[in-house]
């Protein structure tokens, strides 16, 4: 009988919880189609997830008005637009970014290892890309040896983890967003 009532409270606060999000007349819709898909979409500034996310089956809830849209992806220049979002209505953002030289070697390789796979990943300010990209010994990003601060912060969120590391030629760092 417990189980059966904390099962209906929880049901129930969760459909009083979604009211608000589907009772919105102030919000629309974002979906972005970007060339590469990885390209992290950030609205006002914020990140909210890669392009892929929200190109077919997702769409991201923004606030009825104009926004700064960026496209960021490390191996091509930002795209940054202004976009406005009609309340009820889907706005669509096509876009395929400019891709800039490749850097030369030598290497190392950071990875990164969080609980959230689409944690935004910055390196020394700028975004690279979330941790489910650079979280398994087959995958990681290559930078060249030096120093760096990474901040991984996790979706939905402004505050992150930080670390300063050095990254050696043909060895791999890991940064973990929880230690």
């Amino acid at each position: 009988m417990r189980t059966t009532l904390t099962t209906g409270i929880a049901v129930l606060l969760a459909a009083v919880a979604a009211v608000p999000v589907l009772a919105q007349p102030n919000t629309g819709y974002l979906k972005t189609k970007a060339n590469p898909g990885r390209a992290g979409v950030f609205v006002d500034g914020k990140y909210v997830g890669p392009a892929e996310n929200f190109g077919f089956g997702r769409k991201y809830v923004v606030a009825a008005g104009e926004h700064e849209v960026r496209l960021s992806e490390p191996r091509y220049e930002d795209y940054v637009t202004k976009v406005t979002i009609q309340a009820g209505k889907t706005t669509k953002l096509d876009q395929t970014l400019k891709e800039l030289p490749k850097p030369k070697p030598p290497f190392g390789r950071l990875r990164t290892i969080s609980q959230d796979k689409f944690a935004a990943v910055y390196v020394n300010g700028k975004f690279m890309g979330h941790a489910g990209e650079f979280n398994n010994s087959v995958q990681g990003l290559e930078l060249n040896p030096g120093e760096y601060t990474v901040k991984i912060v996790p979706s939905g969120s402004d505050q992150g983890r930080e670390e300063h590391i050095r990254i050696e030629a043909d060895k791999v760092t890991i940064v973990r967003s929880e230690k």
